[in-house]
């Protein structure tokens, strides 16, 4: 028997991301939305009570007009909006956040997916304020540098139209040539879950980038081995996010100082683009660290992980399309 799965804001980015990965798939049936019904409050609601699991891919005060609109105590909400992350009764859809994560999604109608950023910098930070090392009252910042396509389409048709100016890209004195630091005012969507989800007890001082290319992401936060306490250097990071990952098919604790990435001198942004993938670096000297973490924004930071929450929801291999 398949499961029937429907995705409200199917023409998204996310959305048809989500699309390429069912299609892979002859254990699902995809519910599919007439065009010229997509904003008929009737029909949307027919089709999500139909489903199994329905994907919310809309923004946040559109996500939860659709989750009001479900009254079938069997259809499985995976919202990829921000308006549930920190919600009571919802489950935050990351696997790999705690060893009693999977259980929580599995038993759960209700699953927030998380944001690409957040996703990067919860899986760097969760275990290391877990085991102890990283007090949860410690001053945290990260910086993030992402593909436009995070953006959504709006920004994705800016940057495609500079790019097709000239062929190759932006002009080199064009404002879209350059990285562009945003989010400024300090008030960035993912950071309510990316303090949650970490135990921090306040949000990071968060400074994302967004650059000329299509798609990647990496998330890097940098310490003082002084915050720490004497007892905590680099190794003792680096084992505990061993530890906590041991076994984890989609994420690759990288070798302590990787001496690829410090032999080539550049880190790589888009390494695991095209994968669901997520890299965790720990990079050091004698009196600081650098914490990174890497992934395709489109893949584990958005649609990949909605995929991959949906399949642990089911029961079925948790990379299972992947």
């Amino acid at each position: 028997m398949k499961h029937r799965v429907f995705v409200d804001g199917q023409e998204g980015t996310t959305g048809l991301r989500i699309h390429e990965y069912l299609a892979q798939r002859d254990d699902i049936e995809v519910l599919r939305i007439d065009p010229e019904l997509r904003k008929d409050a009737a029909e949307r609601a027919r089709l999500l009570n139909a489903a199994d699991v329905a994907f919310l891919c809309l923004p946040d005060a559109a996500s939860r007009e659709a989750a009001a609109l479900v009254t079938n105590p069997h259809t499985c909400l995976i919202d990829a909006s921000t308006a549930h992350r920190t919600a009571p009764g919802w489950a935050f859809g990351l696997p790999e956040l705690a060893p009693e994560q999977r259980a929580a999604i599995r038993a759960s109608k209700r699953i927030a997916n998380p944001g690409c950023h957040a996703s990067a910098f919860i899986l760097l930070l969760r275990p290391l304020v877990d085991a102890g090392l990283i007090p949860s009252t410690a001053p945290v910042t990260a910086t993030s540098i992402t593909g436009y396509s995070g953006g959504g389409k709006s920004m994705i048709r800016d940057y495609e139209a500079a790019l097709a100016s000239t062929g190759v890209s932006p002009a080199p004195d064009a404002p879209l040539a350059a990285p562009r630091p945003y989010a400024l005012a300090l008030s960035h969507k993912h950071l309510p879950e990316m303090k949650t989800h970490t135990g921090l007890a306040s949000p990071p001082v968060f400074m994302p980038i967004v650059g000329p290319f299509y798609k990647g992401l990496t998330v890097s936060v940098p310490l003082h081995l002084s915050q720490l306490g004497g007892a905590v250097g680099a190794a003792e990071l680096h084992a505990a996010l061993q530890q906590r990952y041991a076994g984890e098919r989609f994420i690759r604790v990288m070798p302590l100082r990787d001496e690829a990435t410090i032999a080539g001198g550049f880190f790589d942004v888009q390494g695991c683009n095209d994968t669901n993938r997520v890299d965790l670096f720990v990079f050091a000297s004698d009196t600081q660290v650098l914490l990174m973490a890497r992934l395709d924004n489109l893949g584990k930071g958005a649609s990949g992980a909605a995929v991959q929450a949906m399949n642990v929801h089911l029961g079925v291999d948790e990379g299972l399309g992947l």
